[in-house]
């Protein structure tokens, strides 16, 4: 269960006092993988040192044998681990990985993230709050990190990358599209083009939802896909049935007014019969 080098999930030289049933662990990921309930890491107050085995409030060092307990201390959320540039976010009320300067904490989305995304994601309200939607594990205090969609809405990086593995590319909340796809709409386009639909279906229409402009839509139908008018992706949704194009009757062509006789003809005569010779 324990030794000096820490656990699978970190690298410590101490156990920690479970204050909910008194015994020792690692860490409360190991304690809870073992009991039927979870340790609060904020209630800790006491840990054993791995080496000497003294029991001592939590702190960086081991009172009896000066042993370091881990290159990373945080004394509220009592995390020991080696040095990762780890940093205590207030707000998020969390130790997170670091380095500090790389990332900024967000107030709306309450939530720290890489600061190439400061003015540059949309914003969903207390978002990492919110389980993963591919695992439906917790995001927020989780030890993997968090990917965020164009949309605003978070996966786990390990989720998300298995959804690229089996081609899935749109949010399981939302619909919208998880990256940008606009060289795959370009390949749809050509395979679209040269894959005509029989003649029945020519002309047929069908109104569509795009999941990622939300605008509603008649397009052509077919059956590789419909394409958004307004914004070009094929990530729609069929809205009815198929409507086919009433062919025109054709316009009955006006009667031409048969040929005026300018003269009238000349009347016939009797033309006198010749006479048999007597």
């Amino acid at each position: 269960m324990a030794s000096s080098v820490g656990c699978q999930h970190y690298v410590r030289s101490c156990l920690l006092k479970a204050p909910c049933c008194g015994k020792l662990y690692v860490c409360r990921l190991c304690h809870d993988a073992e009991e039927n309930h979870q340790m609060d890491r904020f209630k800790v107050q006491e840990v054993r040192c791995s080496e000497c085995q003294t029991l001592q409030k939590a702190q960086k060092n081991c009172q009896q044998c000066h042993v370091q307990f881990g290159e990373y201390y945080c004394d509220i959320c009592h995390l020991f681990d080696k040095d990762k540039k780890q940093y205590h976010c207030q707000p998020c009320g969390i130790c997170r990985i670091g380095p500090r300067e790389k990332y900024f904490h967000c107030q709306k989305c309450n939530l720290c993230l890489a600061q190439d995304l400061r003015g540059n994601h949309k914003c969903v309200e207390n978002v990492s709050r919110q389980n993963c939607p591919v695992c439906m594990e917790d995001i927020h205090t989780s030890r993997i990190g968090a990917h965020v969609l164009p949309c605003g809405h978070l996966l786990h990086k390990t989720c998300f990358d298995d959804m690229v593995r089996t081609g899935a590319y749109r949010c399981p909340l939302c619909m919208h599209s998880a990256w940008n796809m606009d060289e795959h709409w370009e390949l749809m386009d050509k395979e679209i083009t040269q894959s005509p639909m029989p003649a029945e279906y020519q002309g047929a229409t069908v109104k569509i939802i795009c999941n990622d402009c939300q605008s509603h839509c008649t397009v052509p139908f077919h059956v590789l896909g419909m394409k958004c008018a307004e914004c070009g992706s094929y990530n729609t949704a069929q809205d009815g049935g198929l409507m086919q194009q009433q062919q025109q009757e054709p316009q009955p062509q006006p009667q031409q007014p048969s040929d005026l006789h300018t003269e009238n003809e000349p009347e016939s005569q009797d033309q006198p019969q010749s006479q048999a010779p007597h």
